[in-house]
């Protein structure tokens, strides 16, 4: 561990603990790292406090740190006593970037649930050398945006690679089960990213299936285009419509591929689809889901749609109900065809609520493997992704917490 780091006196900062999602990270925490020295963030004192009283005994003594998240000198100051800040304050491109800023040039270690295209492009921008002098990990997306990916193709590709397989070529990760809440940060996040897109640069950006490559990278002369309507896909041989989640979370694969040095392959064409299931069945089902997301889509960025989508969906700092985190869960298949026709299928499954419930266990355990897990964690600093800057370890984390992830090679593969 660096030694600027290590003298810290505190491991882990929640910023904006007193938050929807801040909380359940905050609760995760005090079940899950006892002895950790861990601190709650944000504006309000009094909020902070109140969260800190309903955590129990063992978040007793942790202490409670205020902070705007417009105040330089107070970030700084937050950054510079801790080893790793976790910040669930969104939408991250109005209030994240001072944040990012202070972690990178203090060389503290960063973990959010970014899900927004142009910030992570301008957090990289601005501070991936930053980042990569004082060694901090400036790692964006670690919840369900965009974890259970970036760690599929990790590690199916490090199979491949164990087997002499060859590079990955075609990835298909399908959804194959999915049930959860909404939560009001989420659909301020929508917002911030339809609005943006009304600029005809910003919307070419976010068009771009490589638009998170690093500075001066060029990208590969692979089609990614994926059909906005139902499509029956050769990998899963299901009809499937496209997953809403998947202009993000691709692009966060092929940042990892690029910062991994093509790791993966230079030929890969990754996708994200939801299964709906074979036959005349599964058709129409792919059919209505994919106009039911279109009318979605269409009503975040229409006038009088957005009007009335933003008085009846939920407001900040609102989310799903405890039975209704504890009762969801998700299961995603990434099936993969390598350059040699080897192919292979990683498991990406848990229970509780993709964006919360299970969300807080994927931001917790990032959190505490940079706080912890440094010697063990790939090399470098920078602004980076889950797979680059976390890896197996992460995988590892999960597993020992109730996740399932596995990867196996199909039989019938060519050898």
């Amino acid at each position: 561990m660096s030694e600027h780091r290590k003298d810290r006196p505190l491991d882990v900062v929640v910023y904006g603990a007193s938050g929807f999602v801040g909380r359940l990270v905050a609760e995760y925490l005090a079940r899950h790292a006892p002895g950790r020295r861990v601190a709650l963030a944000g504006r309000s004192r009094e909020r902070l406090e109140a969260v800190r009283a309903g955590l129990g005994e063992h978040a007793a003594d942790w202490q409670v740190l205020t902070a705007d998240a417009e105040d330089d000198a107070a970030l700084a100051d937050l950054a510079a006593s801790t080893r790793v800040v976790a910040t669930t304050v969104g939408p991250y491109t109005r209030h994240g970037l001072p944040l990012v800023r202070a972690c990178a040039e203090a060389g503290t270690h960063y973990a959010d649930l970014a899900g927004e295209v142009l910030f992570l492009r301008e957090s990289a921008h601005r501070f991936h050398e930053t980042a990569r002098g004082t060694g901090a990990r400036i790692v964006h997306s670690c919840g369900f945006d965009s974890v259970p990916s970036d760690l599929s193709v990790l590690l199916t590709a490090l199979h491949a690679r164990a087997d002499a397989a060859g590079g990955l070529r075609e990835v298909t990760l399908a959804v194959r089960e999915i049930a959860g809440g909404v939560s009001g940060g989420t659909i301020d996040s929508m917002r911030v990213q339809a609005d943006a897109a009304r600029d005809p640069e910003a919307g070419r950006v976010l068009a771009d299936p490589y638009a998170l490559l690093p500075d001066g990278v060029a990208p590969p002369a692979v089609d990614q285009h994926v059909p906005a309507r139902a499509f029956r896909d050769l990998l899963t041989g299901t009809w499937v419509a496209p997953f809403p989640m998947a202009a993000f979370n691709t692009r966060v694969v092929h940042r990892s591929n690029a910062l991994a040095g093509w790791a993966y392959g230079r030929d890969l064409r990754y996708r994200e689809v939801i299964d709906l299931g074979p036959g005349p069945r599964g058709e129409r089902r792919a059919r209505a889901l994919a106009l039911g997301t279109g009318a979605a889509a269409a009503a975040m960025t229409l006038p009088p749609t957005r009007w009335l989508a933003d008085r009846l969906l939920p407001a900040p700092g609102e989310g799903p109900d405890e039975e209704t985190r504890l009762s969801g869960h998700f299961r995603v298949e990434t099936l993969a065809r390598t350059t040699t026709g080897a192919r292979y299928r990683t498991v990406f499954a848990a229970q509780g609520d993709p964006g919360y419930a299970a969300t807080a266990v994927m931001l917790g355990e990032s959190a505490l493997a940079l706080a912890t897990d440094e010697s063990r964690l790939p090399d470098g600093g920078g602004v980076l992704t889950p797979a680059t800057a976390l890896g197996p370890v992460l995988a590892d984390r999960l597993v020992r917490a109730g996740f399932q992830i596995t990867t196996e090679r199909l039989e019938g593969a060519p050898a």
